[in-house]
């Protein structure tokens, strides 16, 4: 089957696609990649419909350049009330340093339905997801609405999974990425929700899962983006070298000026290496890479423990704003990839413009040593 370019369909100038960041990105951030030549993306997984609408305007309001909108598939919860009770009790201390009692949320997440209705009205050049799979008719009514699909694989399977319901592209997301795990595939057929297990067999490296994804959807005319560590030009035209067609870069536009993370993330990125990140569940209930801190330490003992995402991720939201409020680094969720040590802190336009130089230089070095002798 014919290679379908994403970045020919999408009228992209650039191979880049800034990663969905919620809670850390913002319309100004996803403008300005747009606009530089990447795409601009927006994380709306904790965005009411509302706000997606008034987001998808600010950034049309920007720039005319195409964006996405991604979003979590994911469920309205019923925990049972023990559940909720014990995971209460073990974060009381932690809201108790900041005056506060930890108390449970009018509700858990938004509810996906009506996010999803949402992201139809706003019609944005793609639509990607993470945290599970849409039906074939979802995707169908994607497409009738404009939207190029894109999925979240960080399996052969998953990537597989989203070709059969008719996705336009999958991202091939390595275990190096930050922010959370986007598994969705159980290893034993009606389990549902994967396991711990599943999630720790899913932690496959980048190199491998893209090339491996790139095998398996090649013959199907899927382009594949890569993510998960890629922090410079080197690591596009590496990439690409594995048979991307594109990169998702979150981490590297974390300290963009544009980015909504306060101070003392700011900090945390400013000084952190590969060595310093790690999965964690105790701040949202799904595995995520993040710089480590005392909140974690504190709670590590109870990773196999704390409720499922989105109740965990609930439970703690005011003990994470508590946290940035006082400039605080140490109960925040502090997400980040392993190539941290990497981060530029500079506008968005400025980053598109270096790591497009850095590629072009790269792939001219290719070029250069397979014309040697």
């Amino acid at each position: 089957m014919p290679h379908r370019s994403l970045c020919t369909t999408l009228g992209l100038r650039l191979p880049i696609v800034q990663g969905p960041m919620t809670g850390s990105d913002t319309p100004a951030l996803a403008a300005a990649v747009s606009a530089a030549g990447g795409l601009g993306m927006l994380g709306c997984g904790m965005r009411s419909p509302v706000a997606m609408a008034e987001a998808a305007a600010e950034v049309r309001r920007r720039t005319d350049q195409p964006f996405g909108l991604n979003l979590f598939v994911q469920d309205t919860p019923t925990p049972d009330a023990a559940t909720v009770e014990a995971a209460v009790a073990r974060l009381a201390p932690l809201y108790a340093e900041f005056g506060l009692q930890a108390a449970v949320p009018a509700r858990w997440c938004e509810d996906f339905g009506a996010q999803f209705e949402a992201l139809i009205e706003a019609r944005p050049a793609v639509a990607s997801f993470t945290f599970g799979i849409l039906t074939s008719a979802q995707v169908e009514r994607l497409h009738q609405a404009g939207c190029t699909v894109i999925g979240t694989a960080t399996t052969v399977a998953e990537a597989v999974a989203w070709a059969d319901v008719g996705a336009d592209a999958v991202v091939a997301s390595g275990m190096e990425a930050g922010g959370h795990r986007g598994t969705f595939l159980a290893s034993q057929p009606g389990a549902g929700a994967p396991s711990l297990a599943d999630f720790a067999a899913a932690m496959v490296g980048t190199l491998p899962l893209v090339a491996q994804c790139v095998d398996a959807l090649a013959p199907r005319g899927l382009p594949v983006i890569a993510a998960g560590g890629i922090m410079d030009g080197r690591g596009i035209a590496a990439a690409q070298a594995l048979g991307a067609e594109a990169v998702q870069m979150g981490t590297a536009f974390l300290a963009a000026d544009e980015s909504a993370i306060g101070r003392a993330y700011r900090d945390a990125l400013a000084t952190a290496t590969a060595t310093d990140t790690r999965t964690t569940r105790v701040f949202s209930g799904r595995p995520a890479r993040g710089i480590v801190n005392a909140m974690m330490d504190r709670l590590q003992a109870h990773e196999a423990t704390v409720p499922a995402y989105p109740v965990q991720n609930a439970l703690t939201g005011a003990l994470r704003r508590a946290s940035a409020e006082a400039g605080r680094a140490d109960h925040l969720s502090l997400w980040a990839g392993q190539g941290v040590a990497a981060v530029r802190p500079m506008p968005a336009g400025d980053l598109v413009a270096a790591l497009e130089a850095e590629w072009r230089a790269a792939l001219a070095g290719q070029a250069a040593q397979l014309e040697a002798p």
